[in-house]
């Protein structure tokens, strides 16, 4: 694999805007008609949310991520793709740099809706 640039410097206040929280993966649903998309249904806590995922062609098993934890983006503009509502994003590694993607997970188990950074 290729180490790709660095991405433009910003500052830490413009970090601080992105909330990205822990949510563990309750459904995993195919989006009929999209070659690409599931949608997960993610419990953050104190609410769950539906969220649009293309990881349809990088696993064999997309619902193998059922009952997993994930780091989520949760104040994304909410987005229409394949007329469904997208309520957020879906952290993994590898998707940008064309490698088989990963889960960015914690650790060990963590209450759903804590916060990273």
């Amino acid at each position: 694999m290729k180490v790709t640039s660095v991405k433009p410097t910003i500052s830490f206040s413009e970090f601080e805007k992105v909330d990205i929280r822990i949510g563990t993966v309750e459904r995993v649903e195919d989006i009929k008609g999209s070659n690409k998309l599931v949608r997960l249904i993610v419990e953050f806590g104190d609410h769950k949310r539906n969220i649009l995922a293309g990881i349809k062609q990088e696993r064999k098993d997309p619902s193998e991520i059922k009952g997993k934890q994930a780091l989520f983006v949760v104040n994304l503009e909410p987005r229409k793709m394949m007329g469904e509502r997208s309520e957020g994003m879906l952290f993994d590694i590898g998707h940008a740099d064309g490698i088989i993607p990963v889960l960015a997970v914690p650790e060990k188990p963590v209450p759903n809706g804590s916060r990273a950074g």
